[in-house]
């Protein structure tokens, strides 16, 4: 595990990627305007924070509906250890599914299977179960009732969380 620590500017700058990244050709740029720092400091700073694991990624959050993805499931899947690793790439294998992660718990593999109808969404867990060989009590399918979108934010010190120039008023 990294030691590095971030300093005021890298918390600005992961404030500031926590709401909405400028829509024009130089997002770094205008990013680093707002910072009072170059492009190419932003495009460092990101680099070192991702190295560090500070940050995973920067994607879109997408609105699967609109997409015309109209039916999801949550799915947590029950795996032996010798074969977490397997079952993994199986599920990643499909385009359908998204989050896939391990967690500590006795269903250990959890992801989410989004897709154009019901059907799908029942083909894919299918051609999983299958695949994989899990038993139907090795599998927890929890469709989706109701959908929430949760604007998701970590807090950050005070004193830098509504920088001038950072968030909302």
């Amino acid at each position: 595990m990294s030691s590095f620590m971030p300093d005021k500017t890298d918390l600005a700058l992961i404030d500031a990627l926590q709401d909405d990244i400028p829509l024009v050709s130089k997002p770094w740029e205008a990013l680093g305007r707002d910072l009072g720092i170059s492009e190419k400091e932003v495009m460092d700073r990101l680099n070192v924070l991702e190295e560090s694991r500070i940050i995973r990624g920067i994607a879109p959050v997408l609105d699967s509906q609109r997409m015309g993805l109209n039916a999801a499931t949550l799915v947590a899947l029950r795996v032996p250890e010798n074969r977490v690793e397997e079952v993994a790439e199986i599920v990643g294998e499909y385009p359908e599914v998204s989050h896939n992660y391990l967690r500590d718990h006795p269903f250990n593999i959890w992801f989410t299977i989004a897709a154009k109808d019901e059907r799908r969404v029942s083909d894919v867990l299918s051609r999983i179960r299958d695949r994989t060989g899990l038993d139907g009590e090795d599998i927890l399918n929890l469709p989706t009732v109701k959908r929430f979108k949760i604007h998701v934010r970590f807090a950050l010190p005070a004193d830098l969380s509504r920088r001038k120039g950072f968030g909302r008023a």
